[in-house]
C-alpha cells in the first residue's frame, strides 16, 4: 500500500560546466568509478518535447559526436520540425514511424555524464494508448523528470504519470514547465503550473518536487541559468539532476531468484541469477522457498572469479554444499529469514491492453523469475487518476489503474511492493498472444491464503472410479447456440445410462436457472458462468462421474481454463461445428430472430463473437450427421480408453 508522505519543494543549487582533464587513461577511468549513477526518466503528455530535451540535455553535455551531428543535420533537414535549425529530438526518436509522426512510442534510452554524475535516461512516450512503455521506463528509475507544456498546464497524461511513477516507487519528482518561450516566460503562468502539480501530489508518495521553467528548444535553464528568465531562483534542470539523491529505501531480505541451473558438467551444479536484494556469504544457511529444503552455501562463482561475500545487483551462481531440488523460479532465501509464500493477494493493477481485463479469466502471471496461471477474482475499485476517487468497475479498460484480488493455480514467493520490489512487482501475459496485458505492485496477502488449506480426504477420486466400474471423465460441448449440443448431450448420456456408467449433464440454460441465474451474456458474464461450471464440473468429476457439460463457451481461453482446472486428461472437448446458417434456420428459442432484429445485444454468431477450437478431441456436424451416429461415435471414442477396474 502506497503511503503518502509530506512532499519538499526542492532549491537545489545550479551547475557549473568544465570538462576535467586527466593525466593518464587510468585516471580518467578512476573517476568514472566513483561517479554515482542516476536512472531518470521523462514522462508527461503528448508533444511536451520530452525527446526535444533530453537531446539538448546530450547536446549540451557535449555527448554528441562529430558524426552524429553530421547526421543529426541530415536528419533534421529530413525529418526535422525546427525549420533548418536542429530538431534535438531525432537524437532520441530513433524508430521510422516516430519520425514521421513526430512523436515517441517505444522507450528509449541513452546514456550521458558530467564532471559531476553518470545518467541514464528513458525518454517513454507520452501518447495514452502508450502508457506501457511508461510503465516500462519507469520500473528501474529513481527519478523521473515530469513535462508540462507551458501552454497547456498540467493535463490528465500528466496526472496519470505522476500516479504511475509513485506507484512504481520513484519518490523525487523534476517538474520541468517547458516552452516556456511560448508563453513570454512568464513567471505567473509557471507559479500557477506549479500550485496546480502540488495540489495534484498531496495524494502521492512523492518525498520531493523540484520545479524547473525551461525551454527545451532555446536551451533556457537546461544547463545553464537563462538571463530570459532571470526570475527563477531555484536550479537548472542539469544542476538539479545532479545533486538528487539516488538512495533508495533500503530492502534488506535476501533474495535470490533462481534463473538458471548451471549444469556444465558432472562435477559442478550451480544456480545461476542475480542476487535482487540483500547479502550473501559464503557459509550463510539458505533455504529454498518453495520445498522448504536448507543448504549451506559452499561457493559464490562470478564471471571474475569466486567471492566470499556478494550484493544485492551481482550476478552470480550459487554452489551449495549438498543436493537440494533446485529448478528455474524458485527462490533462496537465508534460512533464517524465509520468504512468504501465497497464493492470493490484493494489488495495484495497471491494465495495458485494448482487450479488456475480465474477472475469472485466467492469464499467466510473472513474478520475479516464477510463473503460475492467475485470475482476477474481485475488481475492488478503480482509481480516478484526476481525483484519486474510487469508484466501481466490472472490468478494466486500456490504462484503468485499479486494487483487485488475484487467486494463483500454484503459492508463489511474495512480498509488498514497498518491501521488495522484486518479489511485489508482477505482470500478467495473455495465454494466447502472449502479450502482456497487466503490470501490478502488491500490496498485501490475502489472509484467507493462509488460513485455507486443503483437506486431505480418505476416499479418493480413484476409489470412487473403481467403485462405478469406469473412469471419471468431462466432456465439454461448445458450439453455436442451436448447434445440438443439448440434444447430443442428453442422448449421450441416456447411452451411457444405458451402460451402467453413472454420468450428470450440466446444461447451459438449466445452469443458469439457478446456479448462475445472476449472470447475464455480457462478456464479463460468460467468462464468470464457464469458471463457475468448471469448478462444479470439476467436484463432479472427483465423485467418479462422467460430466457432460453443453454451454456454447464461445472464448478459447475460458474453455482452456477449464481443461486447465480439470486436467487434460480428464477433459474431452467436443466441436459441434453446425454452420451459423443451419443454427439460424433451427432457431427452436427465436434467439437468432431476436437478434436479428436488435433485440438481443450479445448473441454468439451475431452480435458476439465465437472463437472455433483449434484441436477438439471429438468433432460433429449435427446438419450433416445424424444424433444417433454422433452418439455412436462419441460413445466408442470414451470407451477406447482404459477402463477403471
Amino acid at each position: 500500500m502506497l503511503s503518502h508522505s509530506p512532499i519538499t519543494l526542492t532549491d537545489a543549487g545550479s551547475a557549473t560546466y568544465s570538462a576535467p582533464r586527466f593525466e593518464t587513461i587510468q585516471d580518467w577511468l578512476d573517476h568514472q568509478a566513483r561517479q554515482q549513477l542516476l536512472r531518470f526518466i521523462t514522462c508527461g503528455s503528448v508533444d511536451d518535447g520530452k525527446s526535444t530535451l533530453i537531446g539538448r540535455l546530450l547536446w549540451e553535455s557535449q555527448q554528441v559526436f562529430d558524426d552524429q551531428l553530421a547526421a543529426l543535420q541530415a536528419d533534421s533537414r529530413q525529418h526535422g520540425t525546427q525549420g533548418r535549425d536542429i530538431d534535438f529530438a531525432l537524437l532520441v526518436d530513433g524508430l521510422a514511424a516516430e519520425r514521421e509522426q513526430g512523436i515517441t512510442i517505444d522507450v528509449a534510452y541513452r546514456f550521458f555524464s558530467t564532471p559531476r554524475r553518470k545518467f541514464i535516461v528513458a525518454d517513454t512516450p507520452g501518447h495514452e494508448q502508450y502508457t506501457r512503455n511508461m510503465v516500462t521506463g519507469a520500473s528501474t528509475a529513481d527519478a523521473a523528470v515530469l513535462l508540462v507544456d507551458a501552454r497547456q498546464g498540467v493535463v490528465t497524461q500528466t496526472r496519470r504519470h505522476a500516479f504511475l511513477a509513485s506507484l512504481v516507487g520513484i519518490r523525487h519528482v523534476v517538474l520541468a514547465v517547458n516552452k516556456m518561450d511560448l508563453v513570454g516566460y512568464d513567471k505567473k503562468v509557471f507559479d500557477t503550473i506549479v500550485a496546480d502539480f502540488t495540489n495534484v501530489a498531496k495524494s502521492l508518495a512523492l518525498a520531493s518536487i523540484t520545479p524547473v521553467p525551461v525551454s527545451a528548444l532555446k536551451g533556457d535553464n537546461i544547463t545553464e541559468r537563462s538571463a530570459r528568465i532571470a526570475w527563477h531562483h531555484g536550479p537548472t534542470l542539469m544542476g538539479c539532476l545532479e545533486t538528487l539523491p539516488v538512495a533508495k529505501p533500503s530492502q534488506n531480505a535476501t533474495v535470490f531468484p533462481v534463473q538458471w541451473v548451471n549444469r556444465p558438467n558432472a562435477n559442478f551444479r550451480g544456480f545461476s541469477g542475480t542476487l535482487a536484494t540483500g547479502r550473501l556469504t559464503v557459509g550463510d544457511a539458505l533455504r529454498v522457498t518453495a520445498s522448504g529444503q536448507t543448504a549451506t552455501l559452499a561457493q559464490i562463482v562470478t564471471a571474475e572469479g569466486q567471492l566470499e561475500t556478494a550484493e544485492a545487483g551481482a550476478a552470480l551462481t550459487l554452489v551449495l554444499d549438498k543436493e537440494v531440488d533446485v529448478s528455474r523460479g524458485d527462490v533462496i532465501a537465508l534460512a533464517d529469514a524465509p520468504v512468504e509464500m501465497t497464493d492470493q493477494f490484493e494489488a495495484t493493477l495497471v491494465w495495458l491492453h485494448d482487450e479488456p481485463g475480465l474477472v475469472g479469466r485466467t492469464y499467466e502471471l510473472k513474478l520475479a523469475s516464477q510463473w503460475a496461471s492467475a485470475s482476477i477474482t474481485r475488481l475492488k475499485y478503480r482509481i480516478d487518476v484526476n481525483t484519486q476517487a474510487h469508484e466501481s468497475c466490472g472490468q478494466l479498460a486500456l490504462n484503468d489503474i485499479s486494487v483487485a484480488n488475484l487467486a494463483l493455480s500454484k503459492p508463489l514467493a511474495c512480498a509488498p511492493y514497498d518491501e521488495s520490489v522484486c518479489l511485489g512487482g508482477f505482470i500478467l501475459v495473455d495465454r494466447f498472444s502472449h502479450a502482456t496485458v497487466g503490470a501490478g505492485m502488491i500490496r498485501h496477502s490475502l489472509r484467507r491464503a493462509r488460513n485455507v488449506h486443503r483437506q486431505a480426504l480418505s476416499i479418493t477420486q480413484v476409489d470412487r472410479e473403481r467403485l462405478n466400474g469406469h473412469r471419471a471423465k468431462v466432456i465439454w460441448f461448445t458450439g453455436l447456440s442451436g448447434s445440438g449440443k443439448s440434444t447430443i448431450a442428453n442422448a449421450l448420456e441416456k447411452e451411457f445410462h444405458t451402460q451402467g456408467k453413472r454420468t450428470y449433464v450440466l446444461d447451459g440454460d438449466n445452469v443458469r436457472q439457478g446456479l448462475n441465474k445472476d449472470l447475464g451474456f455480457t462478456e464479463a458474464d460468460r467468462v464468470e458462468n464457464i469458471r463457475r461450471v468448471a469448478e462444479v464440473a470439476k467436484l463432479m468429476m472427483d465423485a467418479g462421474l462422467i460430466v457432460i457439460t453443453a454451454f456454447i463457451s464461445p472464448f478459447k481461453r475460458d474453455r482452456e481454463m477449464s481443461r486447465e482446472l480439470i486436467g487434460d486428461a480428464h477433459f474431452l472437448e467436443v466441436y459441434v461445428s453446425t454452420p451459423l446458417e443451419v443454427c439460424e434456420q433451427r432457431d427452436v428459442k427465436g434467439l437468432y430472430k431476436q437478434a436479428r432484429a436488435g433485440k438481443i445485444p450479445n448473441l454468439t454468431g451475431v452480435n458476439s463473437p465465437y472463437e472455433v477450437p483449434d484441436a477438439a478431441e471429438f468433432e460433429a456436424n449435427a446438419g450433416s450427421e445424424s444424433v444417433e451416429e454422433i452418439v455412436r461415435r462419441l460413445a466408442a471414442l470414451v470407451a477406447s480408453e482404459k477402463a477403471v477396474l
